[in-house]
């Protein structure tokens, strides 16, 4: 971690910003290849832009481990990283232990996790499982307008090979991912580590407010249709939404873009994100949908139009109960810990079987510079994690 603790600062927001194919991303790419290969391991690419790297022959069935290296705009140091560094310190240990390996071990670094760049999360794992089609994914933008297709090409990948990759997938026989946890249960459980149990189904959807740009100064009030306006009205419906809702949803607009953005200019579209989630999947859709409603009526009352797309969906996951129980024993009954945060073992659990170990975050806070991981913590979760390795690849 100390290693790349310089790479994709951001001095504007704080934290970091390290987005799919950007030179951070590209440095953290080389650094992982090179760490990998210093602790004996054969790194290559998937199609999709996955980094694996293998202990021992590539094959079907092989125990996998991993996580991501990008980040949310400003997010913390600790969030996809942790397990990735996490997983290169367990394999190296357990190879200076003398440990033989019966079933091939990977660490993999899955692409776009985050969705920071282009919109939806979980992208190469969502690409390799066949969750998105490549048609789609490959003309998603980023925020200059620069498509996915584009972007793939400049960083030297041939985005005709993007697609699901079953070969890829058969060799993946077990999936467990380690990553600090978002949240503050372990605080409250007073373990540094705990097994997940699954994840809360999620999504997120875009509403495009159009109107008539014009001057601040000159057009009068009652002659506007300003779209700011119906959009500052979905995001406090969004606030609403959650808090009349049942206790555990969750409704949040993290990104609102005005076009053309000028301090003195009324805009004549303003795009927001709205991120929605909940323990039950008809939470999760009654709350957009409330909210939807309520855009639509304030677009009327402004005069304004409004579109809404939903940009991406992940129903609920359990992870796999067999699993689970091998962690549980493995670890000595660590705790059990659900999360509402999204993963690439949330898209892989619909194809193999698929666990989560989690690290105690003192702050609870998470996708903020604030994120932390006390070092005697991340020290159990590598601990833990090897000796999850050692019992599933024996």
């Amino acid at each position: 971690m100390a290693e790349i603790s310089t790479i994709g600062m951001d001095r504007t927001r704080g934290g970091y910003s390290r987005h799919l194919f950007d030179s951070a991303e590209r440095e953290l790419r080389e650094w992982f290849t090179t760490a990998a290969e210093g602790v004996g391991l054969d790194v290559d690419v998937d199609r999709n832009g996955n980094l694996w790297a293998w202990w021992g022959t590539p094959a079907d069935g092989a125990v996998v481990t991993g996580s991501h290296v990008d980040s949310v705009p400003g997010g913390g140091a600790f969030d996809g990283p942790l397990g990735v560094a996490s997983a290169l310190v367990a394999v190296a240990r357990l190879r200076r232990e003398g440990f033989q390996p019966r079933r091939p071990i990977a660490v993999v670094v899955f692409a776009e996790e985050e969705g920071g760049r282009f919109g939806v999360p979980c992208l190469g794992s969502r690409l390799l499982t066949g969750a998105i089609p490549p048609e789609r994914a490959l003309r998603l933008t980023d925020g200059d307008g620069t498509t996915l297709a584009d972007a793939a090409t400049k960083a030297g990948f041939d985005p005709a090979h993007f697609g699901q990759d079953d070969a890829a997938l058969a060799r993946i026989g077990t999936f467990v991912e380690l990553h600090v946890e978002q949240g503050r249960g372990l605080i409250d459980a007073g373990s540094p580590v705990a097994v997940g149990t699954g994840i809360d189904p999620h999504g997120r959807w875009r509403f495009s407010f159009t109107g008539r740009g014009d001057h601040a100064g000159t057009a009068a009030v009652a002659d506007r249709n300003d779209p700011m306006i119906p959009a500052s009205r979905t995001v406090l419906a969004a606030r609403a939404a959650a808090g009349h809702g049942p206790r555990d949803t969750r409704a949040t607009v993290g990104r609102l873009v005005p076009v053309p953005g000028g301090t003195n200019v009324i805009p004549m579209r303003v795009d927001l994100w709205l991120d929605s989630r909940a323990t039950a999947t008809d939470a999760t859709r009654e709350a957009v949908a409330a909210i939807t409603e309520a855009a639509r009526a304030a677009a009327h009352d402004e005069g304004c139009q409004v579109e809404v797309t939903e940009e991406s969906w992940s129903g609920p996951v359990s992870f796999d109960p067999h699993l689970r129980d091998r962690l549980l024993a493995t670890l000595r009954e660590p705790p059990l810990l659900p999360t509402g945060a999204g993963h690439d073992a949330g898209v892989l659990a619909a194809h193999v079987p698929t666990g989560m170990l989690y690290v105690r975050n003192p702050t609870g806070i998470s996708h903020s510079p604030a994120e932390h991981a006390e070092n005697d913590d991340c020290e159990a979760g590598v601990e833990a994690l090897a000796d999850v390795l050692r019992e599933l690849a024996a």
